[in-house]
């Protein structure tokens, strides 16, 4: 028993240390991911089973020897660390104006300015009483070709609501609408909009850019069909994570490009707003990585099937940085410090160039802490998230009758870090 408890100690140590600083190396990037992203954002239970795990190992003789209680300092070491963690989640604020803006201000700065904090329980405690849900509505058939969405809005009838599109993620291979955007999906029609859930053709079946056709057709089934759902088909706004993130901004940005909507050019495509979660925004040029993300074995072989070397062009139009405009829609960009998927300096380039070109806000949240996909759980850092993401959509759609923007939405703000 000593020998378990010092094995036990020894792994709690290391999963709070790579919990902090995950590894991003490519033997142990993936494992390292999900024990980091498990370990953040399950952090309450994964301590309760840690606390339990080393108790009845110590009571049934684990302290029988130098391993154990080696193991046991190890174990609160590791128990400590992971308590730290929930510290800084639990305090996580997501500011904002009482326009609808989000600010990414540090907590410790928030009494300086006359902001109203938003304090919101764990989004499992938000009741899906009120919400209706309808599954595997048909938006697209051709053929044996069935693409359908799942549509969240409130209970009853009345006046007509805005809507939010949401894109899953899964590395354009995986994914399904039942799997991701759950908790935002539900807060929104509790909050009076009209929610809907997308498919759209996975890799290697599909080739680039049949995933951004299915989802522009999606926009113009959307149009036609809006009201059928209670839902203002000229007002849309578009959110997603990782391969959903990168697909929202191709989304926002590419609107009415006719490359991008074959057999239907003449439908309007654009969105009101966007709120990319942790995405790929640039294939072709190194920063974040040794090389540019285009030359991955995933995108060559998988998704856009075109050698990266060859074809860098390619790789540059599957890019929603190429696509940056004075034009472009608002964005608000949410990414976490401790992603090892995606490096956050992914989306500080992409705000960075997006700023320096569009006339639209451009809000930036970076969560401290966060790893890729930490809005997937209900957890204190998803429920002020998604209250912020909520505020700020209803921002854009009080205040944006005309353009979309908040009037009063700050552009550029000093500390692009959320607590």
């Amino acid at each position: 028993m000593p020998y378990l408890l010092l094995a036990l100690g020894i792994l709690f140590a290391l999963a709070a240390a790579n919990a902090h600083s995950p590894r991003r190396d490519i033997v142990l990037l993936v494992p390292s991911f999900f024990c980091g992203w498990l370990t953040i954002e399950m952090a309450p239970h994964v301590l309760a089973f840690w606390a339990v795990a080393t108790a009845l190992t110590a009571v049934f003789g684990g302290l029988d020897g130098w391993a154990g209680w080696l193991g046991l300092v190890l174990a609160v070491a590791g128990m400590a660390g992971l308590a730290a963690t929930i510290v800084a989640t639990r305090r996580t604020v997501v500011t904002l104006r009482d326009c609808g803006a989000p600010l990414d201000l540090d907590p410790e700065d928030a009494p300086r300015y006359p902001l109203a904090h938003l304090v919101v329980p764990p989004l499992c405690l938000i009741p899906r009483r009120g919400v209706r849900v309808e599954r595997n509505i048909v938006y697209r058939q051709d053929g044996r070709l069935r693409l359908k969405a799942d549509v969240y809005r409130p209970d009853g009838e009345g006046r007509v609501r805005p809507g939010l599109m949401q894109i899953h993620g899964g590395a354009w291979v995986i994914g399904d609408k039942r799997e991701q955007g759950l908790p935002l999906l539900n807060h929104m029609a509790v909050q009076g909009w009209v929610g809907f859930n997308v498919n759209y053709r996975l890799s290697p079946r599909a080739t680039w850019p049949e995933h951004l056709i299915d989802l522009k057709h999606f926009i113009a089934w959307y149009r036609q069909h809006a009201e059928e759902y209670g839902a203002d088909p000229d007002f849309l706004c578009v959110t997603g994570g990782s391969a959903g993130g990168h697909l929202t901004a191709m989304v926002a940005l590419t609107a009415n490009l006719p490359e991008f909507q074959p057999g239907f050019e003449d439908v309007d495509t654009s969105v009101r707003g966007a709120v990319p979660f942790y995405g790929v925004y640039n294939f072709f040029e190194a920063g974040p990585w040794p090389r540019p993300m285009g030359s991955t074995h995933l995108l060559e072989r998988m998704v856009i099937k075109q050698p990266f070397a060859a074809n860098p062009e390619v790789y540059a139009k599957a890019s929603p940085v190429t696509y940056i405009r004075e034009d472009a829609p608002p964005f608000f960009v949410v990414h976490g410090s401790r992603d090892s998927l995606i490096p956050v300096v992914e989306a500080h380039r992409f705000v960075e160039r997006l700023r320096d070109v569009s006339a639209a806000p451009v809000i930036y949240a970076e969560m401290k802490g966060a790893q890729h996909a930490f809005d997937v759980f209900p957890s204190y850092r998803t429920a002020r998230v998604i209250e912020a993401v909520e505020r700020y959509l209803t921002g854009l759609h009080r205040q944006g009758t005309d353009t979309g923007v908040p009037g009063e939405i700050v552009r550029s703000l000093g500390d692009r870090s959320v607590g």
